[in-house]
């Protein structure tokens, strides 16, 4: 069970730091560059590197997120849910693992159907010549609000994290 849990916690930090890399990546480096890109070389770029960034970014949510749950049962399972429930650790992981799934919706549900409607729209303006459509400035604009609002909240979610097994006293 040791190992199992090991490689679980492995596994959930790995596909956490790629996640969190990437809302990073896609928050303080392609959206300000974005920017200040004439509007071929963005449209280009949405057309060839968004679908992949989009593509391990919402992949290392579900990885992070399944990972995480995983690890959270197993361990609870393997030291007794009545004592592990009053543990400064298991409120912690509560604590952060509500703000990771309040962040894996806001990707699946929010960020991802938003900019594959970007995606689909830059793509059917260049290729096929169809006018943009009239609210593609407000899908941009819904899924850049959802994806700072997961920048915002990967600050507690990184220090609730920590604090599992770095801070105890945090609960007492």
């Amino acid at each position: 069970m040791d190992t199992f849990l090991a490689l679980t916690r492995f596994v959930h930090i790995a596909s956490g730091i790629l996640w969190i890399g990437l809302l990073y990546y896609l928050n303080f480096v392609q959206v300000p560059s974005f920017g200040r890109m004439d509007p071929a070389a963005r449209a280009n770029a949405i057309m060839v590197l968004v679908p992949r960034a989009m593509l391990w970014f919402r992949y290392a949510a579900l990885a992070t997120v399944l990972a995480g749950i995983t690890w959270f049962i197993a361990y609870g399972s393997h030291v007794t849910w009545d004592i592990y429930m009053d543990t400064a650790r298991f409120k912690s992981i509560a604590v952060g693992g509500t703000l990771g799934m309040i962040m894996f919706l806001n990707v699946w549900l929010i960020i991802w159907p938003l900019w594959r409607k970007v995606i689909a729209a830059v793509t059917a303006t260049i290729i096929q010549k169809t006018p943009a459509p009239p609210d593609q400035p407000k899908w941009s604009r819904k899924a850049l609000l959802a994806s700072r609002t997961n920048v915002v909240l990967s600050v507690p979610l990184i220090f609730f994290m920590v604090a599992a097994a770095n801070l105890p006293s945090l609960w007492t």
